[in-house]
């Protein structure tokens, strides 16, 4: 089989394609053939440092495509489903852009409704993220959580979750993207920038209950949230907070067997209330372009890989 693999610790160049064994279902998992793997920042920071032994490493957290075989053990799919999966790349078997993997069962579910391969490759791991996130947060009906880089994919997924979870949501948007942010479900929206602070306290007198922090503004939006709120960091998290602060690190890798959740980003797709969103597609020989757009910025989605 085909796979996009890191070389070494490095730039784009370091990506290329290997022809590797095809994997084998054990108990309990279910070997997919891969037809879309959506290009991460986590992909970029493998790339860039390396991961766990020695390489070739294989990157990617999201997969999509068609159930090939299953394991003992598995009967809640079967042979020829399309699925998504949630997949951990420093695993010792490598991560989601491969044209065969095994996964876990408990870390696959049906795509949404209506969905393409691609589009299905941009919901696992972020819509995960996004769930413990809120998870972490611990906000109840009725309280206040702003959303820095509402326009970014992962902002995208936490500002419906929340409003699926009764929270007020304010998120902040470059003037261009206020309508798509607003079509997200966000009550408010602010520009994004120095006075992302001012604006908040000005729509929240006391601070926001909650930060969730897609945008990486770290300690310089403490003064935003209320004193005893919390922030939600997606990168880690070092250091002292102030006023009572709680910071989040959340860490999608201790969620990818959630099944529940997986099935509730299904169901919240398949409804038309999460917005699945390919920025572009690229073949696995273009992985080093995919990753340089990616680490770019300024994507409305993600960049795909599609086999």
């Amino acid at each position: 089989m085909r796979a996009v693999v890191i070389t070494e610790p490095g730039g784009p160049e370091v990506l290329q394609l290997a022809d590797l064994p095809v994997p084998e279902p054990g108990e309990n998992g279910i070997r997919i053939a891969v037809k879309a793997a959506a290009v991460n920042p986590t992909d970029v920071g493998l790339r860039q440092r390396g991961g766990a032994g020695e390489p070739p490493w294989i990157p990617g957290m999201d997969a999509a495509g068609v159930v090939d075989s299953v394991g003992a053990g598995v009967d809640r799919l079967r042979a020829g489903e399309e699925v998504m999966a949630a997949v951990s790349p420093r695993r010792p078997e490598g991560g989601a852009q491969a044209e065969m993997i095994v996964v876990p069962a408990a870390s696959v579910a049906p795509i949404p409704d209506g969905a393409t391969l691609p589009q299905a490759a941009t919901l696992p791991m972020n819509g995960l993220t996004a769930m413990r996130g809120l998870e972490m947060l611990g906000l109840s009906h009725g309280q206040t959580l702003a959303v820095s880089g509402g326009a970014g994919l992962l902002g995208s997924y936490v500002i419906p979750l929340a409003k699926e979870r009764g929270l007020r949501v304010i998120a902040d948007a470059k003037p261009e993207d206020d309508g798509l942010v607003r079509s997200f479900g966000a009550d408010e929206v602010v520009p994004r920038g120095e006075r992302f602070n001012e604006a908040i306290r000005a729509l929240a007198p006391d601070g926001v209950d909650g930060l969730y922090d897609t945008a990486l503004l770290g300690r310089q939006a403490f003064p935003a949230i209320r004193d005893g709120g919390g922030m939600v960091a997606v990168r880690g998290w070092e250091g002292e907070a102030e006023r009572g602060i709680t910071v989040h690190a959340v860490m999608v890798a201790a969620v990818l067997e959630r099944t529940e959740w997986l099935e509730e980003l299904r169901r919240l797709a398949s409804d038309g209330r999460l917005q699945l969103r390919v920025a572009r597609e690229y073949p696995p020989e273009q992985a080093g372009e995919a990753q340089r757009v990616m680490d770019a910025g300024g994507l409305r989605g993600r960049a795909v890989i599609v086999f």
